[in-house]
């Protein structure tokens, strides 16, 4: 049976975009604007995975469409303009992820193609357990001493692509391609800015394992 992949957005290019990435899957397509999206994830209708543009006014949606993707814990996938990253946040129940407006087709067509892996093995609920701290990678969910770790999105997915390669350095260059994305043109500083809301947020133990390798980048000590 056919997976099916609701697409929300207002905007022509994308629409044309996702329209020719989708065409690469074997997946049943609903596709309509912000002013459908009741029928489109009407409670009777099945989903696979979501893909919503949260671009301009479309941005007051994203709160809804993320409880229906918490929901019915299907994978979602957000299309933001740069500023709008850091509003993003992980679903306790499915996968999520983002692409800034304007990538290439390439990028967008793997990070579906990873979601609609993901879905397929999200009964798995591998964790990564390092000390007091577990990472849920199929959730999203990060915890200390079993009290949950309030992460935007993209510090979550720095914390678990470091934690995923321990003893492993990375550049910053190297961060904001695996993590931001292919097609991420920001200063690579901003990395240095998500390491240390990081660290505060882990605390001072756990924080020491997050290392900083001096004219390098970071690196996740086990």
């Amino acid at each position: 049976m056919k997976k099916r992949v609701v697409f929300i957005a207002d905007s022509l290019d994308n629409a044309y975009k996702f329209q020719q990435v989708l065409a690469a899957f074997d997946v049943e397509i609903a596709a309509g604007s912000t002013i459908q999206i009741k029928k489109l994830l009407a409670p009777s209708a099945s989903c696979d995975l979501i893909i919503f543009e949260s671009r301009g006014s479309a941005g007051a949606y994203l709160e809804e469409i993320e409880s229906a993707s918490d929901d019915r814990a299907c994978p979602l996938l957000v299309i933001v303009d740069e500023g709008g990253i850091e509003r993003l946040r992980p679903m306790t129940s499915a996968p999520c992820d983002f692409v800034v407006h304007g990538a290439s087709q390439t990028e967008c067509s793997a990070r579906v193609g990873r979601l609609l892996r993901d879905d397929a093995a999200a009964s798995s609920s591998d964790t990564i357990t390092i000390d007091a701290m577990t990472i849920n990678l199929a959730t999203y969910q990060v915890t200390v001493a079993d009290e949950p770790i309030d992460l935007t999105y993209l510090e979550y997915a720095l914390l678990a692509f470091l934690a995923r390669h321990p003893g492993r350095t990375f550049s910053r260059d190297a961060l904001l391609q695996h993590v931001w994305g292919f097609d991420y043109y920001g200063g690579s500083r901003t990395v240095d800015v998500h390491v240390r809301r990081i660290r505060a947020k882990l605390g001072p133990e756990l924080a020491q394992r997050l290392e900083t390798v001096r004219g390098v980048g970071y690196l996740w000590n086990a």
